[in-house]
């Protein structure tokens, strides 16, 4: 699609607006940081901060708070992706702060919900002012509340009820030491329009995102695949199924879905049809409760 004003695509207007985004920060902090996990809204935002800056390196270092239960294929992208940018990686291990007693682990729950801690210490010791996040408004309802600059504060807290206002492309990153700000530029982006760039753009991804061989089991109505953090009980069969990914978090608790697409094409086609996110579809630690997510997020969680 086309505007008539400008000539340009949709893609090409979400484009420029995530890389004015990026650009305002760069401009405007000290020490901003950008958040990267190896999933596909974090590839697609490294490759709008390569664009940003190009020729230049990307000017700030790339931030992966790691719960120890990622996929193996994402973590050796990140990885890869890394050292081709010669980017620095900084990895947060909640590991660390488990060992430290910061945090308590349930066996057999959940660490999503304990990323929080490891996210607020890493801020801290990098004393970074301003952090990218690949979070987008169609992802979750908290999650549509937010502003391009989300001001957070001294204890990284979030106030969905105290939202700067962004008018005419005006972003306030006013805040005081020990404040910070979390950016997030694909803001006005779909799920459909992550993979249309993908496709457009020929950016390489992990290849779990597309339709592939699995052993899986069904639980609370998500296949999951047989990990040493995902194990089936003994009243869930194992079963081989052609699946993909469409959101790559923690193996414990991150679905599958049954998926014959193999190329960006493909799933661009699936994913125009579907009436369900998917974080909705896929993602167990959104399903504690209807505010699920926005509690997190209140506790300093992106």
């Amino acid at each position: 699609m086309t505007t008539a004003a400008t000539g340009l695509s949709q893609l090409d207007v979400l484009e420029a607006e995530s890389i004015h985004v990026m650009r305002e920060v760069a401009a405007e902090f000290e020490r901003p940081a950008l958040l990267f996990s190896g999933g596909k809204d974090s590839i697609v935002m490294l490759r709008l901060a390569e664009k940003a800056f190009w020729p230049a390196r990307i000017p700030f270092p790339l931030v992966h708070v790691d719960t120890g239960h990622n996929f193996d294929e994402v973590l050796a992208f990140r990885d890869k992706r890394a050292d081709e940018l010669q980017a620095r990686l900084v990895i947060a291990k909640v590991q660390d702060d488990i060992d430290a007693g910061r945090v308590v682990e349930v066996p057999g729950g959940l660490r999503n919900p304990l990323q929080t801690t490891t996210l607020l210490r890493a801020i801290e010791e990098g004393r970074y002012d301003a952090v990218f996040g690949g979070a987008r408004r169609d992802e979750e309802k908290a999650r549509a509340k937010e502003r391009f600059f989300s001001f957070r504060d001294g204890f990284g807290q979030w106030d969905p009820k105290n939202q700067r206002p962004e008018l005419w492309n005006l972003y306030n990153g006013r805040h005081n030491p020990g404040e910070h700000i979390r950016v997030f530029p694909l803001s006005n982006w779909t799920e459909l329009d992550i993979w249309r760039y993908i496709a457009r753009e020929r950016i390489e991804v992990p290849a779990i995102y597309y339709a592939h061989e699995r052993e899986v089991f069904e639980r609370d109505g998500m296949l999951l695949g047989v990990t040493p953090f995902s194990e089936p009980r003994p009243d869930e069969p194992v079963q081989t199924r052609v699946v993909r990914y469409r959101t790559v978090g923690d193996a414990s608790c991150t679905g599958a879905v049954e998926s014959p697409a193999r190329t960006p094409e493909d799933v661009v086609e699936e994913v125009a049809s579907t009436r369900i996110t998917e974080r909705g579809a896929t993602r167990a630690d959104d399903r504690a409760s209807e505010a699920a997510m926005e509690d997190r997020k209140k506790e300093g969680y992106f």
